[in-house]
């Protein structure tokens, strides 16, 4: 995937952010993640039936790879169960840190292949994958 498509990809997400809208459900599990560093502060709604992630929303204040990362992985794991999910996450966080990954499973995340090159946007990157997992350890 060249540079500008990875462009475009983080550019919509974070203009058009999947299910940015997270409402405080009782049915839902709340997960805050923020860094210390910036203004990033996103939480997390997630609704987990049968070990299956039926939806996820977000709310917050972060920059535009916290919002495009938390959109992006939103879109790949609702749907999967618990499992499969945490393949994913592991896979994503293989990337980040330029570890052995399979691009197949990453789908848009794949737009962040290069974000090692910007060791201060790894924490931005990674922001929702850290608050997630602490969910989804809970189910397995």
């Amino acid at each position: 995937m060249d540079s500008e498509l990875k462009r475009e990809i983080i550019l919509d997400n974070y203009q058009n952010p999947f299910n940015k809208d997270g409402k405080d459900d009782l049915n839902y599990e709340k997960v805050n993640s923020n860094n210390e560093s910036c203004i990033d502060n996103i939480d997390l709604y997630v609704l987990i039936e049968d070990k299956i992630i039926k939806d996820i929303h977000f709310n917050g204040e972060a920059c535009a790879i916290s919002t495009a990362s938390t959109s992006i992985m939103l879109k790949n794991i609702i749907g999967k169960n618990v499992i499969d999910a945490i393949e994913y996450i592991n896979n994503f966080m293989n990337m980040i840190n330029e570890n052995d990954y399979n691009e197949e499973l990453l789908g848009e995340g794949i737009a962040f292949t290069d974000i090692y090159k910007q060791q201060n946007r790894k924490t931005c990157v990674t922001l929702p994958y850290v608050g997630i997992i602490k969910i989804l350890k809970k189910y397995i």
